[in-house]
């Protein structure tokens, strides 16, 4: 077998497992509704240790403790001062104060809460009890995959990073266009976002135009029927396409996107094809015609005005264009 045949070997049965995961999480959901993520919010730890701002010596720390959590017991060190009580716990590489060891314990307890919660979703999302201990760098390619679906969005964007990373490897792409072809998974909207994010880079993930021509297609099957905007996701689709993929096929699936049967892809065509003519300005005045043609023939009042509009800004050579509108429930 050659290199190019174990490698594409490796890359279908990632792309095997992916799909059962994603059964495997629909038969327990019983729902494929999407849930509408918030913000993603960077996880920094470990907190400055607050033992360094009131000077505790390393001989302070002489006293034992401990406390509960999930069903574990964490050994804690205590350093007794004129200033409080402090504890420290290498364990989850933090510390806390408090008048009396009663109150440091509840606080280092209680401030420890967000590493928890990161780490039983991280297990969560892998189909494992407890919490996660490791690092995200050290997962292998099937559980970075899974990661893309973790409820915590930092997660899944530290799962891209890593992904990213060994984009080299060129075995992920056809997991990836699983994810995007996802329509079941309550937390698919994130997971797609950090896949469309490492499709700008789309040559990178693949050997040849019939493997890009897959992954594109795969986009144009978001856009064409999507049902919401969680996540900005049907958005950055058409960037993807208009802003990194606009030569060789991105403009064509645009243009096509602009008769989708769903009004959140028609917006992200419209705005994609403003970044077609940035890279690509020999279509300007394709991409005009086009977007007028289209506005004769929209019914969505709002999207009739942004082709109309979007038209106008591509044909004076704005730097910029106009707002997408927003639709009832989106604000």
């Amino acid at each position: 077998m050659s290199q190019l045949e174990e490698r594409e070997k490796i890359a279908e049965e990632l792309a095997r497992k992916l799909r059962e995961y994603l059964a495997a999480c629909y038969a327990s959901n019983g729902s494929a509704e999407p849930f509408k993520p918030s913000n993603r919010v960077k996880f920094l730890w470990p907190p400055h240790p607050v033992s360094y701002s009131y000077h505790v010596l390393a001989s302070d720390w002489k006293g034992e403790a401990r406390f509960e959590a999930y069903g574990e017991t964490f050994e804690v060190v205590v350093a007794r001062t004129p200033h409080g009580v402090f504890g420290r716990c290498d364990r989850i590489w933090h510390e806390a104060r408090g008048e009396t060891e009663e109150e440091m314990l509840r606080a280092l307890r209680e401030s420890a809460e967000p590493l928890f919660q990161r780490q039983l979703r991280i297990h969560a999302a892998m189909g494992r009890e407890g919490r996660f201990e490791g690092h995200i760098r050290e997962l292998p390619p099937e559980d970075l995959l899974k990661l893309l679906y973790c409820e915590d969005r930092d997660v899944a964007n530290d799962a891209r990073i890593e992904i990213e990373a060994h984009a080299s490897l060129k075995i992920f792409r056809p997991a990836l266009i699983e994810v995007l072809r996802d329509r079941t998974h309550p937390h698919r909207r994130s997971a797609q976002w950090c896949v469309l994010d490492l499709f700008e880079d789309l040559p990178g993930f693949s050997d040849g135009e019939a493997q890009e021509r897959e992954a594109i297609g795969a986009i144009r099957d978001l856009i064409w029927d999507a049902s919401d905007d969680y996540a900005r996701t049907i958005y950055k689709a058409g960037v993807v396409l208009g802003g990194y993929l606009p030569h060789s096929y991105g403009g064509e699936v645009l243009l096509e996107c602009l008769a989708a049967p769903s009004k959140i892809g028609r917006r992200s065509a419209i705005h994609g094809l403003f970044h077609v003519v940035e890279w690509v300005p020999e279509r300007k005045e394709e991409v005009v015609e086009a977007l007028r043609r289209h506005a004769a023939s929209e019914t969505v009042p709002a999207l009739k005005e942004f082709a109309t509009l979007m038209a106008r800004d591509i044909e004076s050579g704005n730097v910029d264009h106009i707002p997408e509108p927003l639709f009832a429930g989106e604000a």
